[in-house]
């Protein structure tokens, strides 16, 4: 099997362009999908680049709007080549016979399922085209994006594919990374509350700046209720444009007779993986004591986040014997003392520092979900050595659930001042927070929540308070139902910090090529022990049936498992030659 190699255009001077007039070019967040998929790439900055390099794949993250910059690409297709590009190519669209009718917001498409998920997908921005012309190439036109409303107006079709000389040239009327940020992390910073739920449920224009005050969903449209009436964001609508556009991406290379190997979400093993955080709060010794029991009763590690002034310091001690995580819980809440800035969180930090006898702590949540700004928090946690934040979740009762999209562990993005650099702090956000509390949701989203992240192969993560655990039965019982129904379904639980080295471990693990006897080659910055390699097959070709065979991202693939070796790697010299045993998973 023959490798495809892909390359990503993020065209510089366009780049520049935007950058210089405080624009964003949210395009860039095309890599981390990549990234976060274990899909192997390069980035070019020219199209010039594309005559240098060898590449099968050319994904149009930014081009610019002039003729003399996408002939080669054009050129590239034509020679054979599979070119896709996500909402761009405006100046090729009368070369293909059609005209752009310019940017249009936000609205819903839907595709069929061979290239997508049954459900209609929220999308923020799209720049359809309309046919023009019949002397264009031949083409297929595949989904509808619709306006506002998943039954709105139709804006024209969602994904066309046109026969361009011996290639083909694949374009999305959607920008899939402009809106995976928007979902993910708002579609602008948070300086003022956001728009309340008109049925009462969701009131988050309470007067303290936080995560979900820049949510993109739609209250009407993208929540569903459960048997109880209690409603939550059903859909993670990132994710499955994740799904979609990698999805999209294989099936195109194995057409070709292709393969391109990509490295699994999970070690071998696991499939999905669910995570308990607790916020102290409180600070009451007694509520700690009973979470260490409720915990210990069903083997569960969790990922603890203390407030000042906190426990006792005993507690500390007994939390890290049995296997949990301390971690920050930083308070800018002004009516419980706190204060929004960096050196309120420094000294905070600090604090925790003292009083646990830790000299690092990986991860953080803020209390209340506050939050302010667009990337503030982000920079204070890679300067003082947080690696990973909780923050992005529910503060409310009515938009428990996926009001981010997302389930999955993602590397945030910076605002155009910052040149929309990634940060480097994972972001792990979660569903929701004290299920049958009184005032907060029952716990009937507990298995749909864990079904829909278990389609997607993210984390269910549920927050509790120890205070709560302890004074509330209700929140006991809802929190052994949530262990019982991930255990059920093949959840394992890790901490917050597990799930950060895990990620960032496996993305130093990079395919950089195939040897004739279909092994892959690996280089790694780290040792991986586990790792799960997936290997598409191309269309039309055999496979052994020995192999175990399985369909990630819709696509046939043989499954490896990996142990790489980094020392015996790098006495391998520069060959690049994967390290350590391979085994059929």
């Amino acid at each position: 099997m023959k490798m495809a190699r892909v390359g990503v255009l993020l065209d510089r001077k366009a780049a520049l362009r935007r950058w210089d007039n405080g624009l964003n070019v949210f395009q860039v967040y095309l890599g981390e999908i990549l990234s976060h998929a274990g899909i192997p790439f390069e980035w070019i900055d020219d199209v010039e680049q594309l005559t240098e390099r060898a590449f099968d794949v050319l994904l149009v993250a930014l081009d610019r709007k002039e003729e003399k910059a996408v002939t080669p690409i054009w050129r590239f297709a034509e020679q054979g080549g599979i070119v896709i590009a996500y909402g761009g190519l405006s100046s090729l669209a009368g070369r293909l016979g059609f005209a752009d009718r310019g940017s249009v917001g936000k609205g819903y498409a839907w595709l069929p399922m061979h290239v997508g998920v049954s459900h209609p997908l929220r999308y923020l921005r799209a720049t359809p085209w309309i046919a023009m012309s019949e002397d264009g190439p031949p083409y297929s036109a595949i989904g509808q994006i619709h306006s506002e409303h998943p039954q709105g107006a139709s804006l024209g079709s969602a994904l066309l594919q046109f026969d361009v000389g011996k290639g083909i040239i694949d374009r999305w009327a959607v920008d899939i990374a402009e809106t995976v940020v928007g979902l993910q992390q708002g579609a602008e910073p948070v300086i003022e509350d956001g728009i309340p739920a008109l049925d009462g449920t969701g009131s988050i224009d309470d007067g303290i700046l936080k995560a979900d005050d820049g949510m993109a969903m739609d209250w009407e449209l993208d929540r569903l209720t459960t048997e109880t009436a209690t409603p939550y964001f059903a859909h993670p609508y990132a994710d499955w444009w994740r799904e979609v556009l990698i999805g999209h991406l294989l099936n195109r290379v194995v057409d070709r007779g292709l393969t391109l190997p990509f490295v699994g979400y999970w070690p071998a093993g696991i499939e999905q993986v669910a995570m308990i955080s607790l916020d102290s709060d409180l600070n009451v010794n007694e509520s700690a004591e009973t979470t260490l029991a409720v915990l210990r009763e069903h083997g569960v590690k969790a990922t603890w986040c203390m407030m000042e002034p906190g426990y006792d310091s005993h507690i500390y001690p007994r939390v890290l014997a049995e296997g949990h995580e301390l971690a920050f819980h930083y308070n800018a809440v002004e009516h419980d003392r706190g204060k929004w800035g960096e050196a309120e969180f420094q000294r905070q930090l600090q604090w925790l520092k003292k009083a646990t006898g830790l000299t690092e702590i990986h991860s953080n949540k803020n209390h209340y979900t506050r939050f302010e700004g667009w990337g503030e928090l982000f920079r204070w946690c890679e300067t003082h050595g947080i690696a990973s934040d909780q923050t992005r979740g529910p503060s409310k009762k009515g938009n428990v659930g996926f009001l981010f999209g997302t389930c999955h562990p993602y590397f945030p993005i910076s605002w155009a001042d910052e040149k929309n650099r990634l940060y480097d702090v994972l972001e792990v956000g979660f569903l929701t927070q004290d299920l049958n509390h009184p005032r907060l949701a029952d716990m009937s989203v507990t298995v749909p929540f864990l079904e829909r992240v278990r389609q997607v192969r993210g984390v269910a993560h549920f927050l509790f308070h120890q205070v709560h655990i302890h004074n509330q039965p209700s929140v006991r019982k809802a929190l052994r139902n949530v262990v019982h129904e991930a255990k059920r379904r093949g959840f394992v639980f890790w901490t917050g910090k597990q799930i950060s080295e895990w990620e960032r471990t496996r993305r130093t693990v990079r395919v950089v090529g195939m040897n004739e006897d279909g092994t892959v080659q690996l280089t790694s910055g780290k040792d991986v022990a586990d790792l799960v390699v997936w290997v598409p097959i191309p269309r039309g070709q055999r496979h052994l049936s020995a192999e175990t065979m399985a369909r990630p991202f819709g696509v046939s693939c043989i499954k490896k498992v990996v142990s790489v070796n980094k020392a015996e790697e790098d006495r391998g010299g520069k060959q690049g030659k994967w390290a350590g045993g391979m085994r059929h998973g």
